[in-house]
């Protein structure tokens, strides 16, 4: 190399010569530009290891899943190694307390984004896995697991961070962590109180787990919600409406409020009154009834000794007491039963000279016999 280059790479700027910038820039540069490839043919070697305990799971999806995390890891360390070629200038090393001058503030930043980085990558891992074992959960089954994984996958990202917090503040800031655990038991009792709620949710959650008033999946009647219950967190409780709507409910309401898990039922009472026009002769009414008991007698789904009885004499009819069971604990198929049932209702009643009554009021008017005076 020429002198007339060599004393240009030699020149100093700010504290580091040209050659130096330039090894920095072309360092951050080949970076930028093969980090996704880069990440990318470190998550297929990553997954090579976990293959066995990936399931269905392909490649492709673990890629997806941690390409972001895994870039920002890389763009890291291609900057460590790329600002290694340069030095502080000496006024960033000067301050009244070394611990707060520019230079450890800069560290203590870029250990602060690199721990961070790292836990974003281990909860994406956490989430991986999750999702397998849901997958498998899915052809059990049991509908128990449905419960628990979602519950354990929560539980499990919750200590990753606690710990990630406990070695930032060791290892970053210094701070004794044995003696800050012990000082959590002297502030315990405020946080405590501070996180009231918190605390009840949780509790409640693992209520619900013990005691298992109902699993995922399960139609519950908690409260005005009524629906499918979607996944049992931590903090709360998610519910598919019939509606299709979804409900979050706090795992201390679901605790504390009367529940009816309606998935546990093994029958469906099905109970109505009919009312029969006055003008229906006592004759076909006892048609009606001997016939709809019938139906129900030889209905495949319907529970033996159904009741239909005259029940009483209302205002403007005669009403038909029917009381039955279907013999499902699924909610459409009961509706379908009743439907069925409703239908065949209507065709008794037609067939036998009568017809369902209406509120109506009958007025009656007396006519006087007037005389005429003769004059």
């Amino acid at each position: 190399m020429n002198d007339p280059t060599r004393n240009f790479l030699d020149n100093y700027i700010l504290g580091n010569t040209v050659e130096n910038y330039l090894w920095f820039a072309g360092i951050l540069i080949a970076g930028l530009l093969f980090r996704h490839l880069i990440s990318q043919l470190f998550s297929f070697l990553i997954f090579k290891l976990i293959k066995r305990f990936s399931g269905t799971a392909s490649p492709r999806e673990f890629y997806d899943l941690l390409k972001a995390p895994f870039s920002w890891l890389l763009l890291l360390i291609v900057g460590y190694i790329a600002f290694s070629y340069l030095d502080y200038p000496d006024n960033w090393q000067h301050a009244v307390n070394k611990r707060f001058s520019v230079e450890s503030i800069v560290n203590i930043i870029y250990k602060i984004v690199v721990i961070l980085t790292i836990t974003w990558v281990f909860l994406r891992m956490v989430d991986f896995f999750g999702s397998i074992l849901v997958q498998r959960s899915t052809k059990t089954q049991s509908r128990l697991d449905d419960q628990l994984i979602p519950f354990f996958r929560d539980g499990l990202k919750i200590i990753v961070v606690v710990f990630s917090l406990f070695f930032m503040l060791g290892s970053v800031f210094e701070i004794n962590i044995v003696t800050l655990i012990g000082g959590l038991g002297i502030g315990g009792l405020a946080v405590a109180l501070a996180a009231k709620e918190t605390l009840e949710n949780l509790l409640g959650s693992f209520t619900i787990f013990l005691d298992k008033p109902f699993i995922v999946g399960d139609l519950v009647k908690v409260g005005t919600v009524n629906g499918h219950v979607e996944s049992i967190g931590l903090r709360s409780t998610r519910i598919r409406t019939l509606e299709k709507s979804l409900v979050t409910v706090p795992n201390k309401k679901m605790v504390d409020a009367e529940s009816e898990n309606i998935t546990e039922r093994s029958l469906w009472r099905v109970r109505f009154s009919i009312g029969l026009r006055y003008s229906t002769h006592a004759d076909d009414l006892i048609k009606i009834i001997s016939q709809i008991r019938k139906a129900l007698d030889y209905h495949e789904q319907i529970s033996s000794d159904p009741i239909v009885v005259f029940d009483q004499f209302n205002l403007s009819s005669m009403d038909i007491l029917v009381s039955y069971l279907v013999i499902s604990n699924d909610y459409l198929i009961m509706k379908n039963v009743k439907e069925e049932i409703n239908f065949k209702i209507m065709k008794i009643v037609r067939e036998n000279n009568s017809d369902f009554a209406f509120p109506s009021t009958s007025m009656y008017v007396e006519a006087k016999e007037q005389k005429n005076d003769t004059i």
